[in-house]
């Protein structure tokens, strides 16, 4: 940890001064981060950030793990591929009968039919998502996983923070992944999807990399294009694109280029599938991947990008499933990891039945409108959209219930109940991050001051074939007043490293 402001000597605060310098100014030449504005350039304040541009605080070291919390890390990986495996044969022995159908219908809920349709296509029955990332946060029970994410953005982000705190003399570390671990764990994904679209010879597809980023993912275009840029020097063609750029032939997909017209054999599909109504082409994406025209990544799997698989796991009548599926060590495992979760249904129960594992005040309960009056304290929890809504990402649509009046805890309730019918509303437990303290450069007072913060701990990890690689981890480190721990202009947004000596990690 850093030492207080004043602890530090003159030496010592120019040093750490320099470094910020250095690493923000590598963040500007990549495109993602706003440089300074003075107040000579435009009468705006130092510090502010100019519309459409990305700014958080610059620290001077990594967030450091120690060794045991880099193998927790590496182990987590397999496990939650393992997940993803076992959450898409439990859909489909849904819909087939062998499983309860309320698990189908609760994860096809507010979805088209012509998409679920697409998605339990034989051709991509046992296809999962390529990459992914657990939101993690540290607390002082343990780890807690808050959510999956299989269209994660911060790939291209803590991939130029990698290289960026690579290129600074710090003391001795390990960056996890590496200096460019980001950038070759995506490629050996993508590597590994081409042999896949190529498994029939006859069938082969032939042609570049194209990321597609959509309007509502707008905002992710610049490390988008950074990591494609990145994979041209790794010898993959690449192109971060519009869907606009995509054209539909008989033979597939093609994608105009600065250099000209090339023909499309993996598309990265960076964006939601609640936006496929306003993403250009999306159904001649579609067409090409079931004519095998193209291969496409993550798939058009909904069920797979759901929330409230969580409640899955936690239902005591699946538990016998996700034993046999899992193992028991890494269902007990995940159980462990991965908070309870309640799908919110509105619909009654029968009179015998109550809601598992829900209490309020050491009594069940079988109505969710006993929460309405639950004591602050017993109201930790919280309520989000599941997915498949524009409130599903990015901390919009989140409720804590133990910071909300209970009015307002009563009203969130009601607006999830009654949103069932078209986005489902999960409630999950709210763990409380440890705190941490680190340090970043303000702008303002022109030198490194202290923070105490909790932080948001996301690993990375590519799949290639039967593995699910570790590449790197960004720490989002939020003050100590922020409910919800997510990218924002006051957080603190670093690459992990791992501490030559336990003495010396932040000790997750």
């Amino acid at each position: 940890m850093t030492p207080a402001r004043d602890l530090l000597t003159r030496a010592d605060q120019e040093l750490l001064q320099q470094r910020c310098h250095r690493i923000r100014e590598a963040l500007v030449q990549d495109g993602l981060y706003d440089a300074p504005v003075l107040p000579a350039a435009g009468g705006t304040e130092a510090g502010e950030t100019r519309a459409g541009m990305s700014r958080w605080r610059i620290s001077p070291h990594p967030f450091l793990l120690s060794p045991q919390d880099l193998a927790f890390f590496q182990s987590l990986g397999p496990a939650l591929l393992a997940f993803y495996r076992a959450l898409n044969r439990l859909y489909q022995e849904s819909v087939l009968g062998t499983q309860p159908g309320w698990v189908q219908a609760y994860l096809d809920q507010g979805k088209p039919e012509d998409l679920i349709a697409f998605s339990r296509m034989n051709r991509f029955r046992d296809h999962l998502p390529a990459v992914i990332r657990p939101d993690i946060i540290p607390t002082e029970a343990g780890m807690v996983i808050t959510e999956l994410d299989s269209v994660p953005g911060g790939m291209g982000l803590t991939g130029a923070l990698a290289r960026a705190f690579d290129q600074v003399n710090h003391p001795p570390y390990s960056l996890v992944g590496g200096a460019d671990g980001m950038v070759q764990g995506f490629a050996a994904m993508v590597r590994a999807q081409l042999v896949r679209s190529g498994e029939d010879p006859e069938n082969s597809i032939e042609g570049c990399l194209a990321i597609v980023v959509s309007e509502e993912a707008k905002d992710y275009r610049p490390e988008m294009e950074w990591l494609a840029a990145r994979l041209q020097e790794q010898g993959l063609e690449t192109y971060c694109l519009d869907p606009k750029d995509i054209h539909f032939t008989e033979d597939g997909l093609l994608a105009s280029t600065k250099t000209g017209t090339r023909p499309v054999a993996l598309l990265y599909r960076f964006f939601e599938l609640f936006d496929l109504k306003n993403v250009p082409k999306a159904e001649l994406v579609m067409y090409a991947a079931k004519k095998g025209r193209v291969a496409v990544t993550p798939p058009f799997k909904p069920a797979l990008e759901e929330k409230l698989a969580f409640a899955l796991l936690h239902h005591p009548v699946l538990a016998p499933f996700w034993k046999q599926e899992l193992g028991e060590d890494t269902f007990v495992r995940l159980s462990s990891l991965m908070p309870r979760t309640w799908v919110l249904d509105p619909r009654p129960l029968p009179p015998t039945a109550v809601i598992p594992d829900m209490r309020v005040g050491n009594r069940a309960i079988a109505d969710w409108q006993d929460l309405t009056m639950a004591s602050q304290k017993e109201r930790r929890l919280v309520v989000k959209p599941s997915g498949f809504s524009e409130l599903a990402w990015g901390s919009r649509g989140v409720s804590v219930g133990h910071d909300l009046p209970q009015t307002e805890w009563a009203a969130a309730l009601d607006h999830a109940l009654a949103s069932f019918p078209r986005t489902p509303y999960i409630l999950q437990e709210f763990h409380k991050g440890r705190q941490f303290d680190l340090s970043y450069y303000n702008e303002r007072a022109g030198e490194v001051v202290p923070m105490a913060g909790r932080a948001r701990l996301s690993p990375y990890y590519f799949v290639t074939g039967d593995r699910a690689e570790l590449a790197g981890i960004l720490a989002t480190v939020c003050p100590l007043d922020k409910k919800l721990l997510h990218g924002m202009r006051d957080a603190i947004m670093v690459p992990c490293a791992v501490a030559p000596g336990e003495s010396k990690s932040q000790k997750v």
